[in-house]
């Protein structure tokens, strides 16, 4: 079952843990134990909205019952959520991003891992407005690009812009927060990054504003793991059994998504945060279009790799984005291999 937190207070959260205890030692009418679901709090990256449509396909069809899993979603109100309250056991589970991760196990020495890998490679392109003059990387030299000041993007721009035969020191960057449509639209910048091609750029076409984008893999940046569910090493080592059963629900729940995407928006668009959050059909159908040819993975959905994880973290260290090099062996694990 999933149960949605519109706002999170984790004052609740360990109470909810407590009550599970005491739940599992009631027994049922007929006098015999009754086993309970475990309980896994989840922490989404954002609001609802396509890239999470197989959580809500796992819900409705069962999938996680069959698990013996009750799932609890929570939204964030911070980007750093997921990470921090998954670190501190306020949280099982976590949806977050690659770079995040490696930047807390190296910087911070937060020991968390991630344990799939859900979207595999970047949502985060540059994106400019379709009559732009504007065909390469190389050509942002002189020109003002918006980001939501988040040291990932400055990295993102110069490799791209050095990788295309520019200078990434002509480049402007401009701290615009989140405001990255509109600061594109009003032309108080020339580009941004740091949007995503799943949710700004069909939000923008939706409302008749065409753009075009500059795929940072194509220039330079490793393909690196968008999004991946995490959890720590606590928890890892007490609830690997739970784990592998979510993950073996959401998988089920992916394969179906696959399927049937056009039903599994309109499940989506059943569970949205509809105050907070209202969501457009038209561009979760469109993002859903985007999403899914990078969620597959030969391998099988959630499939993680070292080599993966160490390209991304060899560039990031290139870049001066961590201090050192994260253990590889601790970092992640791959449910896709057989339980030892």
């Amino acid at each position: 079952m999933i149960y949605r937190n519109k706002r999170l207070n984790s004052i609740f959260i360990g109470a909810l843990f407590g009550i599970s205890i005491i739940l599992s030692g009631c027994g049922s009418e007929s006098g015999e134990a009754k086993e309970e679901n475990a309980q896994i709090d989840l922490m989404l990256d954002w609001y609802p909205n396509a890239v999470h449509s197989y959580l809500y396909v796992a819900e409705e069809k069962g999938f996680f019952e069959e698990q013996g899993l009750d799932v609890n979603l929570h939204f964030p109100t911070n980007p750093t959520d997921p990470i921090n309250m998954v670190a501190s056991g306020q949280m099982t589970l976590g949806i977050t991003y690659q770079p995040d991760v490696i930047t807390a196990r190296a910087n911070q020495g937060i020991n968390i891992k991630s344990v799939a890998a859900i979207v595999r490679s970047p949502l985060n392109h540059v994106v400019m407005l379709e009559n732009s003059e504007m065909e390469s990387p190389a050509d942002l030299e002189g020109m003002k690009v918006g980001y939501p000041g988040i040291p990932l993007n400055e990295a993102l721009i110069k490799t791209m812009v050095s990788e295309a035969g520019g200078n990434p020191e002509e480049v402007e960057m401009i701290d615009v927060g989140f405001e990255l449509g509109s600061s594109l639209v009003s032309k108080k910048v020339d580009a941004v990054v740091g949007a995503y091609i799943n949710h700004e750029v069909p939000l923008l076409a939706s409302k008749g504003v065409e753009t075009k984008t500059l795929n940072p893999e194509k220039y330079g940046v490793p393909p690196y793991y968008e999004l991946v569910l995490v959890t720590n090493d606590e928890n890892w080592e007490g609830k690997e059994e739970e784990i592998r059963a979510f993950w073996k629900a959401a998988s089920k729940g992916y394969e179906w998504m696959a399927e049937h995407p056009t039903e599994a928006v309109e499940l989506l668009l059943k569970n949205q945060d509809e105050a907070n959050f209202p969501l457009a059909k038209e561009v979760e159908d469109e993002s859903m279009a985007i999403l899914l040819p990078r969620m597959k993975a030969d391998e099988g959905f959630g499939s993680q790799s070292k080599e993966d994880w160490k390209n991304v973290a060899d560039w990031m260290l290139e870049r001066e984005l961590i201090e050192e090099l994260p253990d590889l062996d601790l970092i992640f694990e791959n449910l896709l291999e057989e339980e030892s």
